[in-house]
């Protein structure tokens, strides 16, 4: 396990830019290797927040009318999960050309969208999705906080934003340190969007603990 969890923090190095990031996670998707070294047995992550989305839509029948838009998709881990628990209208935004390669190869995602999630506009339209999921998606030198307000952008009013990363980048993480949880904080203080939950998970991702955020969004974007 100790290898497998050395190839994740290979791509969590601080200092790195999110092209570099990008290119060490195609890197780390040649020959399989990201799907063995994340295998679920070592990252819980995509069945835990593919568990807490669909715990939002009991309703199986509902499932399949619910967009999705995976965010930092990578492999398409979290894409089979959802598809496991019955929602259909899944589509992948990956910033690892690599990556998305091999989740476009599994045939869960009607579009996919080979772009960062770094503050700046996506090509996404807005009040789109009824769900923004990512699992994986915050770390060093990966989403940035100003990220949250495209999330927000491309969900519709009443629609989920749903957040699981580890806790521990909360505090060890630069961007996050004192900044990510007051800025959900004031985001939801401006209206944007409402707390539905947060929750600590265990064993999120090898042996460290996990958080998950879910949020409503309330105000309608441009």
């Amino acid at each position: 396990m100790a290898d497998e969890s050395a190839a994740n923090d290979f791509a969590h190095v601080p200092g790195l830019s999110l092209q570099e990031i990008s290119e060490r996670y195609t890197q780390w998707a040649k020959d399989a290797k990201y799907e063995k070294d994340l295998r679920a047995e070592n990252y819980k992550g995509p069945i835990i927040a593919a568990d807490f989305t669909a715990k939002q839509f009991p309703d199986e029948a509902e499932r399949k009318r619910i967009t999705i838009l995976d965010v930092a998709a990578g492999s398409g881990f979290v894409g089979e999960e959802l598809k496991a628990r019955g929602f259909t209208k899944i589509d992948a935004l990956e910033p690892s050309e690599g990556m998305l390669n091999l989740a476009i190869a599994k045939g869960i995602y009607d579009r996919t969208f080979l772009s960062f999630l770094n503050g700046e506009p996506i090509k996404i339209e807005s009040n789109y999705y009824d769900v923004a999921v990512t699992s994986g998606g915050m770390g060093e030198g990966h989403i940035p906080c100003s990220g949250l307000h495209e999330l927000i952008r491309v969900v519709k009013p009443g629609g989920l934003v749903i957040i699981a990363m580890r806790e521990a980048y909360l505090t060890t993480v630069l961007e996050y340190k004192d900044r990510l949880e007051p800025l959900m904080q004031q985001l939801e203080k401006e209206g944007k969007w409402e707390t539905v939950s947060r929750t600590v998970v265990p064993r999120y991702s090898f042996e460290n603990n996990g958080v998950v955020y879910i949020f409503r969004v309330k105000e309608s974007s441009p």
